[in-house]
């Protein structure tokens, strides 16, 4: 933990009447809070840098191959952080801002769309917040949690197809009940069509909500949302959550990301996650489904350019120990199966991800560094089942405060 000491900022005019404000740089960051602490505002900063190894890829007859399909070397995030609150202690904000390639949406979007989280939000109580801006919506577990607190240096396979990912609009949070067992529940009023977004014409909505049990009581420093048993829980902790949204007309493929589609059409998904800690083992698990009744669109009447909405199924679970030494170990497993309506397109496949991670936490999440091998399945479901697969192996360190 790095815990600096509160300096005073002040002017030489004033130095001998008032102090104009305070700087601290510890746990949370850099904290900036003025002379009478309504206005308090923490810096924070984090990179992720890594280097991947690809196998070519190999038919499912093939002699093993370790010859390099593609190489990866990459600051795969960085980030710059503002929050806090703003003359009023229940009026408080998130600014996030991205700077690495591959954190702006550069292939799908082919302009460097920086801002991620640009949100403002009135906290009526602890349990009772509204908000009005940019930011994730209220979707599966692992794509709330931040990127600074995973334990495998990515998300899965089932997260990148399904994820609602940030969008703009009007969010809710609300927690009615609380002592030995907790439920919160989160709802979204969004544009659907993603973060930074021109005028879309005739663009409908997207409607969030998320219901979270947690039947064994709060867990210790907010470990629900994070990674790994890292606080080693004392007693077992255990949260279900379920989300649903209806995206009505979207403009992606993916609903806030994704390829334009060719038209506008409406979609439905569905997660169900759970995750347990207990003594430093820690158990999640997740299931995703997109529907929609018609999710393929075409360029013009020839139907040679197809666009479609990824529809399908999803499911993931990965476990992990940390020790008290903060190594720790992690393996998961993930598919994420194409649904019959994709037939005749690429997207018709079944793709199966087997991966394991060992690392070691310097200072919690932090700064971390670890080492992850796996391996890509990919069943062709237009080539008669034909199935082919990749090897890597992945070293990823992170930095932050």
């Amino acid at each position: 933990m790095l815990i600096g000491t509160l300096i005073p900022i002040r002017s030489l005019a004033q130095a001998s009447t008032q102090s104009t404000g305070s700087f601290d740089f510890n746990a949370d960051g850099v904290v900036f809070q003025s002379a009478d602490s309504t206005t308090r505002v923490t810096m924070r900063f984090r990179m992720q840098n890594w280097a991947t190894y690809t196998t070519k890829t190999m038919a499912e007859d093939d002699e093993l191959d370790l010859s390099a399909g593609s190489t990866d070397l990459v600051t795969r995030r960085l980030r710059l952080r503002f929050g806090g609150a703003l003359a009023d202690p229940r009026l408080t904000f998130n600014l996030q801002l991205s700077f690495s390639r591959s954190d702006m949406d550069w292939n799908d979007t082919q302009f460097p769309n920086i801002i991620r989280d640009a949100m403002v939000f009135w906290n009526f109580s602890r349990d009772l917040q509204i908000g009005f801006g940019q930011t994730k919506l209220p979707g599966n577990r692992q794509r709330v949690i931040s990127s600074a607190d995973l334990e495998i240096p990515d998300r899965s396979i089932v997260n990148g197809a399904f994820n609602l990912d940030r969008d703009f609009g009007f969010q809710g949070f609300w927690r009615p009940i609380t002592g030995d067992v907790i439920v919160n529940l989160r709802g979204a009023i969004s544009s659907g069509d993603g973060r930074n977004q021109p005028v879309i014409p005739g663009g409908g909505l997207a409607y969030t909500g998320r219901v979270e049990v947690l039947p064994l009581g709060a867990f210790t420093g907010g470990g629900d949302y994070f990674e790994g048993d890292i606080l080693r829980e004392q007693k077992p902790k255990l949260s279900v959550g379920v989300s649903y949204q209806r995206n009505d007309r979207q403009t992606k493929t993916r609903g806030t990301l994704g390829r334009a589609l060719f038209a506008q059409r409406s979609s439905n998904i569905l997660y169900a996650d759970a995750l347990f800690k207990y003594s430093g083992l820690s158990i999640y698990t997740e299931y995703a489904q997109r529907t929609s009744d018609d999710p393929v669109t075409y360029r013009d009447t020839t139907r040679r350019d197809a666009s479609a909405i990824f529809v399908g199924t999803g499911y993931m679970a990965q476990a992990s120990y940390i020790f008290p030494s903060m190594w720790n170990v992690a393996v998961r497993y993930a598919v994420v199966d194409a649904g019959s309506q994709l037939a005749g397109l690429a997207e018709y496949t079944k793709q199966t991800n087997i991966s394991a991670t060992a690392g070691y936490y310097f200072n919690r999440h932090r700064i971390k560094a670890n080492f992850e091998i796996g391996t890509n399945q990919t069943t062709l479901y237009n080539k008669a089942n034909a199935k082919e697969s990749t090897l890597y192996g992945r070293f990823n360190v992170e930095l932050g405060i």
